[in-house]
């Protein structure tokens, strides 16, 4: 059964790539998943400011 909507703030995201399985978890049995332009411009900007940008965008 599917459960919410989420919108994700930046660390959630992180977390999620990391392979956070609680997070996983919950974000598996959403029924919508969502980010915001502010928070992929802060993933991007981290991405292209780390030692692994091809790897990381």
């Amino acid at each position: 059964m599917k459960s919410g909507k989420y919108l994700l703030d930046t660390n959630i995201v992180i977390a999620f790539l990391n392979s956070d399985k609680s997070i996983e978890t919950r974000l598996n049995s959403a029924e919508s998943v969502y980010i915001s332009v502010i928070a992929l411009g802060e993933l991007l900007y981290g991405a292209k400011k780390s030692k692994n940008v091809d790897e990381n965008i």
